[in-house]
């Protein structure tokens, strides 16, 4: 029997529960095994396709915190001006063929001799087994083709060159987007139907959600199936089309992709296993909650796990703020106004903070908190807004004082952060926000929530956190039966119930119709932070026109909230607050996404291997 290698790590002898969260995934292989060692030792098959699941982390996550600041979700804030404002061609590109031919000689090797003798091995397991890394693969190739387009689809083909081999037999053409994305549910259908009957088909089976399943399966089905139903509906550009369909999916084509979307989440929800996490009373933390709680939450379908202290992340320590923070590293990223103003209130679908009148006068507040209250509790579990308690400590911010000059004008008087002024008392929080070139220091008035540990220790340097990212969870469930039925024209009352039951976890009014603009903004707000926005607004052809480059275009721009104490004794609005929106100093320039960006560039040295690819428009 031919012996295929396996490059995989010193035998660690994991427990199959455990298998996918271990210190060793993100770890270069360093020995080299043959499919009879591998697959004649569960634990070696174990951790195989543990190297998988570790290779699969694109885009904005737990492990790269920095992208979040090139969507309109957050900005830097440590340090001084980014001259950012483009996105390059191979942004957040995908091309990982080496994970596909690893994934296929993995299924080989399940089909071995050595596997067939292994009495761990039964026709149960192998099916698990299958079943996930076949997962992996068509989760690799989703991820592929969402940044270029049409793909060469190479099957279960491992493609070995030796001298007699011939080059153009190597060489695998683009097939169509369209081809593509029926590819990639096709697989997933036989994914869900091969992982029927697999050990971690029920939330309370799969520990902490790390495991792929039918319902991980189907929740990539009806994702990849959005997708391309979005893509044939909406490019009108027929710049943004290929002659050979390698780029552009047919508009008569959108129905069906709505479909098998709709039919697919209606068959995650009809299975009565997945809900939204409403455990606690208090929405403001429910939300939070959700996130981050692994034991015994039935919303999420899919998570990258963490565990301390093997396997940790850093973005709690890294976007931490000032007041609360365990090390010298905190504000690394932060949210921006956009994003705070994007969450409705429970009386007003317009989230804009009222900071001025109609007459253009302040707005005084009583309380730092006030100008929030009533927003989408969701808002609050997702950032640290001022005036808001995190790790039990109230969250103060302030950006100076305000005092009359001697026209009677409101002007700024600035302090050093957390220095108490003999004369003014606090003049500049530790909090800020501050407009400097101030490493560590916050510049729009907001800190993340979302996904940070509440631990202190995981703030400091060499601990990180082990709160999870995830990838897939009941929300998006919903918001995808409310979007697919909406393109399909069903019924608006059936519309409204499912974006309702997402909408009432963050305590607004409920919707008596719904718009493609009502959906896109409730997955805005849904999934912050959760690495959806960027590619939405590409599947909706809206990126282009929301990040457009123009300075008075407030969706290009950031913006920050600066909050400022009346400091004026005797006057009647002594010691109260108001807010300044003020453009964010770190992010001087608009954002431009332009048409080109919708999809990745092949690099040249990938046209050159295999002249069977076509480019992408504008190449």
């Amino acid at each position: 029997m031919k012996k295929t290698k396996f490059y995989i790590l010193s035998i660690l002898l994991f427990s199959t529960t455990l298998f996918s969260c271990g210190d060793f995934l993100d770890e270069e292989p360093n020995n080299i095994y043959s499919d009879e060692q591998v697959f004649s030792d569960i634990n070696m098959v174990n951790s195989v396709l543990s190297n998988f699941y570790g290779r699969i982390n694109w885009g904005p996550s737990l492990d790269d915190n920095g992208g979040h600041a090139y969507t309109d979700e957050a900005a830097f804030s440590s340090g001084g001006i980014r001259d950012y404002r483009t996105y390059a061609d191979d942004w957040w590109r995908v091309y990982d063929y080496g994970l596909i031919r690893d994934i296929n000689v993995f299924l080989k090797g399940l089909r071995s001799e050595a596997a067939n003798h292994n009495s761990d091995l039964t026709e149960d397991v192998k099916k698990r087994l299958e079943g996930e890394a076949r997962f992996i693969r068509a989760y690799t190739y989703f991820n592929m083709a969402k940044c270029l387009g049409g793909l060469s689809i190479v099957g279960d083909e491992i493609y070995t060159y030796n001298s007699s081999t011939n080059v153009m037999d190597l060489q695998v053409a683009r097939s169509t987007e369209a081809a593509t994305y029926d590819y990639i549910i096709s697989e997933c259908t036989d994914i869900a139907n091969l992982m029927e009957n697999s050990t971690y088909n029920t939330p309370d089976k799969n520990i902490h959600a790390a495991h792929a399943n039918k319902w991980v399966a189907l929740s990539l089905k009806a994702r990849a199936a959005i997708y391309a139903g979005s893509i044939a509906k909406y490019t009108t550009a027929s710049e943004l089309r290929l002659p050979g369909g390698e780029v552009g999916i047919p508009a008569t084509e959108a129905a069906k992709y709505y479909k098998i979307a709709y039919d697919a989440a209606t068959e995650i929800k009809n299975s009565n296993l997945y809900s939204l996490y409403t455990k606690n009373t208090d929405l403001n933390r429910n939300f939070y909650d959700a996130l981050i709680t692994k034991s015994g939450n039935p919303e999420v379908i899919w998570a990258l796990d963490y565990i301390s202290p093997g396997k940790v992340n850093g973005f709690t320590k890294e976007n931490i703020a000032t007041s609360v923070k365990g090390d010298v590293d905190a504000n690394i990223v932060t949210p921006i106004l956009n994003i705070v103003e994007a969450f409705e209130y429970a009386n007003n679908r317009n989230g804009e903070l009222k900071t001025k009148n109609s007459s253009g006068e302040y707005i005084y507040y009583d309380n730092l908190e006030d100008i929030f209250a009533g927003k989408d509790a969701r808002m609050f579990g997702t950032i640290v807004t001022p005036g808001s308690t995190f790790r039990s400590v109230y969250m103060s911010y302030q950006a100076g004082q305000k005092y009359l000059d001697k026209d009677g004008k409101w002007v700024n008087r600035i302090g050093n952060m957390g220095v108490i002024d003999a004369t003014h008392g606090l003049i500049t929080d530790q909090n800020g926000p501050v407009n400097s070139d101030q490493e560590y220091a916050n510049k729009t008035g907001f800190n993340i929530r979302k996904f940070v540990d509440e631990n202190k220790d995981a703030s400091t340097r060499g601990r990180g956190s082990d709160v999870w990212f995830t990838r897939f969870r009941y929300a998006e469930t919903l918001l995808i039966l409310a979007e697919s039925a909406l393109e399909l024209g069903k019924a608006q009352t059936e519309v409204c119930g499912y974006i309702n039951e997402v909408r009432s976890r963050g305590g607004i009014q409920a919707l008596t119709s719904v718009t493609l603009d009502d959906i896109i903004n409730e997955n805005r707000v849904e999934f912050v932070y959760e690495n959806h926005r960027y590619w939405d607004l590409k599947r909706w052809r809206r990126a282009h026109i929301v990040w457009n480059n123009d300075s008075d275009n407030e969706s290009s721009m950031y913006y920050s909230l600066f909050p400022y104490k009346i400091n004026q004794p005797g006057h009647p609005q002594n010691g109260k607050w108001v807010f300044d929106k003020v453009k964010t100093y770190t992010t001087r320039y608009p954002r431009y996404f332009q048409m080109r960006n919708y999809y990745n560039f092949y690099n040249q040295d990938w046209l050159n291997n295999n002249p069977k690819l076509v480019k992408n428009p504008y190449q």
